[in-house]
């Protein structure tokens, strides 16, 4: 049986402001979670900070939420139905057999299976093609995929959430992966139903101050 919500736990989120640790973080503070953020520092650039990742999650990747007891918890999707499960499957999770349970899991595979790879991949594309000179080919191509990935999911997404008029742990990851390349700007002009709902989420009284402390406002 899940967990009582109500219960004392303390858990470690692995992570960066503004990386994809804040889709994790947004849910835990959506559902009033307690738990400590630990920044890594910038894996790419200080390989110090991946090794003291590596410790806990062998592929040095964020997010990785350590619980109560020890266990650790990687992959984003993962890590949201583990989290409906103890604080109340239905709220962030629609519920097996409630409208749009079978189009929430969809999509949530399809945006961390297809579209979160796509910055991985050309984070540094040295990890995945060797030759200096074609890894500018390689970027721009998966740029140019990850653009169609997008439009098909903004075609498939309703209003004024993703799933219509019911919120979901689905409206987190827009509100996340609108902030991050191509930028706000093209998806308001090529993936308008995405650009809405970010801008809804981000409105939420909810949240709080998550948003400026993971995407502070440029000078």
């Amino acid at each position: 049986m899940p967990s009582d919500p109500s219960s004392e736990r303390t858990m470690t989120l692995y992570g960066m402001p503004g990386w994809g640790s804040a889709i994790v973080e947004a849910q835990l503070v959506w559902y009033g979670a307690p738990f400590e953020f630990q920044k890594t520092g910038d894996m790419f650039r200080d390989k110090d900070a991946a090794e003291k990742l590596r410790a806990v999650n062998p592929l040095a990747q964020i997010p990785t939420l350590v619980m109560e007891d020890g266990s650790v918890m990687t992959e984003s999707a993962a890590i949201t139905l583990l989290l409906a499960d103890i604080y109340g499957m239905g709220d962030l999770v629609p519920m097996p057999g409630e409208p749009g349970r079978a189009e929430f899991l969809r999509w949530m595979i399809f945006i961390t299976s297809n579209i979160y790879p796509t910055y991985t991949y050309i984070d540094d594309p040295s990890r995945f093609v060797e030759d200096a000179e074609a890894q500018k080919g390689f970027e721009e191509s998966v740029t140019r995929y990850r653009a169609k990935l997008y439009r098909i999911l903004d075609k498939a997404a309703g209003a004024p959430f993703f799933l219509g008029e019911r919120f979901s742990a689905l409206d987190i990851y827009v509100a996340v992966l609108t902030r991050w390349r191509p930028g706000a700007a093209w998806f308001e002009a090529e993936a308008k139903r995405l650009s809405a709902i970010a801008k809804k989420v981000t409105a939420m009284e909810e949240f709080g101050d998550l948003w400026e402390r993971n995407f502070p406002p440029t000078a």
